[in-house]
């Protein structure tokens, strides 16, 4: 055990640790890319490929830009210092996890694996006595509850307020070649939005666990780090968009509501603003951006048109699909705290203390 400990040279373990935050990123675009195309898809603006194509610059955009907002959160706001074992259990933990379920179809959360992830392996830090139950701090990962509670809640009223608001408008722009144009443009802008939104806050899931370990054995501050790390896993999550994103996106575009080009835009635009309200705000007020997910605000945002468009027979139609959804939802939070804090354990046996 020594000697394997010896050989395994940190620089060595943080070039593994950044092929495993690439893994990530991949899942977390295979999953995730369904957050800011699926209204474009579902609604019949754009295609999967033209959707992707936008994706792609957005998701680049946002990361390069505010991924740091939240790659601070995941990073050391729940954790004070993850160390490298803690940083590959945790992404071991969210990755498998994201894989299962980007197999699978189903739209989880990748927030909630990767925060998961960190839990189980600042529990396991607690209970191998490496740090005290009060240097977790309580304070932002309830704030980060609070925002998976309130971010869905928020995508599913502004939705059903800008159908409403805008409900006439949409209607007659979309009896006319001119008006579902000038709809098309917009689905654009906002597609675009929604990816830099998304890129900004969920570039974090794949990288932010590596920010402390590659500060600490490569001498670099931490907004060098942060740009290496979002410049990482922006790559990874447009391959992992194009790779295996395409079961995903069919569940979210097809099977939850029908959208047309107005539902579309404006579920769209609901997502987006969610997505980057959460992510921007609380990072000027706290200095912490909230790792909300991306996924529950997309969903949310299609439930809320779904249900200002259709009332009760939405429900009654789409239910299945919902429940199914929510279901996984509620699964991956404790199955990541448990499976990081076993890959903790299994890890620093291996590594001991790196």
């Amino acid at each position: 055990m020594n000697s394997l400990n010896r050989a395994m040279d940190p620089i060595v373990l943080i070039a593994i640790g950044y092929c495993l935050s690439f893994f990530m990123a991949i899942n977390i675009g295979g999953n995730d890319a369904a957050n800011p195309v699926d209204t474009a898809v579902g609604s019949g603006v754009l295609t999967i490929r033209q959707a992707l194509m936008l994706f792609s610059l957005g998701v680049f955009a946002g990361a390069l830009l505010q991924g740091s907002y939240v790659i601070k959160t995941v990073g050391k706001g729940i954790v004070p210092t993850i160390p490298l074992a803690g940083a590959v259990a945790t992404i071991l933990a969210a990755g498998s996890w994201v894989l299962i379920a980007t197999l699978k179809g189903m739209p989880i959360s990748t927030s909630q694996s990767i925060v998961g992830g960190v839990i189980g392996v600042g529990l396991g830090m607690v209970l191998k006595g490496e740090l005290s139950l009060s240097d977790l701090n309580f304070g932002v990962l309830s704030n980060i509850v609070l925002s998976w509670i309130i971010s869905p809640l928020s995508a599913i009223f502004l939705s059903l307020i800008l159908y409403m608001v805008f409900q006439k408008h949409l209607i007659k722009l979309e009896t006319t070649a001119g008006g579902r144009r000038v709809i098309r443009m917009v689905m654009i802008l906002t597609l675009l939005f929604s990816a830099y939104s998304f890129g900004a806050n969920d570039v974090a899931n794949a990288t932010g666990v590596y920010l402390f370990v590659t500060s600490k054995y490569l001498g670099l501050p931490d907004p060098y780090t942060m740009f290496i790390l979002a410049s990482i896993g922006a790559a990874g999550i447009v391959v992992g968009g194009w790779s295996i994103g395409r079961k995903v996106i069919d569940t979210v575009a097809y099977k939850i509501t029908k959208l047309d080009y107005g539902t579309g835009v404006v579920a769209e635009a609901s997502n987006s603003l969610t997505v980057w309200l959460f992510t921007t705000i609380p990072s000027w007020l706290i200095g912490y951006g909230m790792p909300i997910s991306t996924t529950h605000a997309s969903v949310s945002s299609i439930i809320g048109v779904g249900i200002a468009k259709y009332g009760r027979k939405w429900f009654l139609s789409s239910k299945s699909v919902v429940l199914k959804i929510v279901f996984s939802w509620m699964l991956t939070l404790p199955i990541t705290i448990i499976v990081g804090a076993l890959f903790y354990y299994v890890i620093g046996l291996l590594v001991g203390g790196l």
